[in-house]
C-alpha cells in the first residue's frame, strides 16, 4: 500500500481522483493495521462524497455533468435541454447526499447485514430507479419540447 501511495503522484489523474485513491489506501491501510471493518465500511460514504462534489462542482462550473454526457451523443443541445441536463444534475447531487448519508447511518450504527443489505443491493436498485425514472421522463420530455 505505501507503494502504492509513494506513486501515486506519477499517475496521470486529476488532483481529486489522486486524493480519493489516497484515502481508499489510507482507509485500506487503518482496516488492515487495526483489524477494523468501519474503514473498508466507509469506502460507499466516499463514492458518494466524490461523486457529489464532481457533479456539484459541473454546476458551479458549466457544463453540468449530465450536459456533458448528453452532448457525447447530442452536440447541438438547446437552451430548454440545457437547462434540463441542469436539473437533471441537482437531482443526482440530492441523491448522491441521501445516499451517502444513508451509507454513513448503516456503517456506524447497523448491523452488517443491513449494511451489505443496503450498499450492495438496495442503493443500486435506488439509482437503477432514477436512471430509469429519467429516462422514462427524458422521453416524453422531448416529445412535449420537439428536442
Amino acid at each position: 500500500m505505501l507503494a502504492a501511495a509513494t506513486r501515486l503522484s506519477s499517475f496521470k489523474i486529476s488532483k481529486l481522483a489522486r486524493y480519493s485513491v489516497a484515502v481508499v489506501i489510507l482507509l485500506a491501510g487503518i482496516a488492515v493495521w487495526w483489524n477494523a471493518l468501519l474503514p473498508l465500511k466507509l469506502y460507499p460514504v466516499l463514492v458518494n462524497a466524490v461523486l457529489l462534489a464532481t457533479f456539484s462542482y459541473s454546476l458551479v462550473f458549466p457544463p453540468s455533468m449530465v450536459e456533458f454526457f448528453a452532448r457525447m451523443s447530442e452536440p447541438d443541445l438547446p437552451l430548454v435541454a440545457v437547462a434540463y441536463t441542469r436539473r437533471v444534475t441537482q437531482i443526482w447531487c440530492v441523491f448522491f447526499i441521501v445516499n451517502g448519508a444513508i451509507a454513513l447511518v448503516t456503517a456506524i450504527w447497523a448491523s452488517e447485514a443491513i449494511w451489505s443489505l443496503y450498499t450492495g443491493v438496495i442503493s443500486y436498485g435506488l439509482m437503477g430507479v432514477l436512471f430509469g425514472g429519467e429516462f422514462l421522463y427524458r422521453l416524453r420530455f422531448k416529445r412535449l419540447n420537439h428536442v
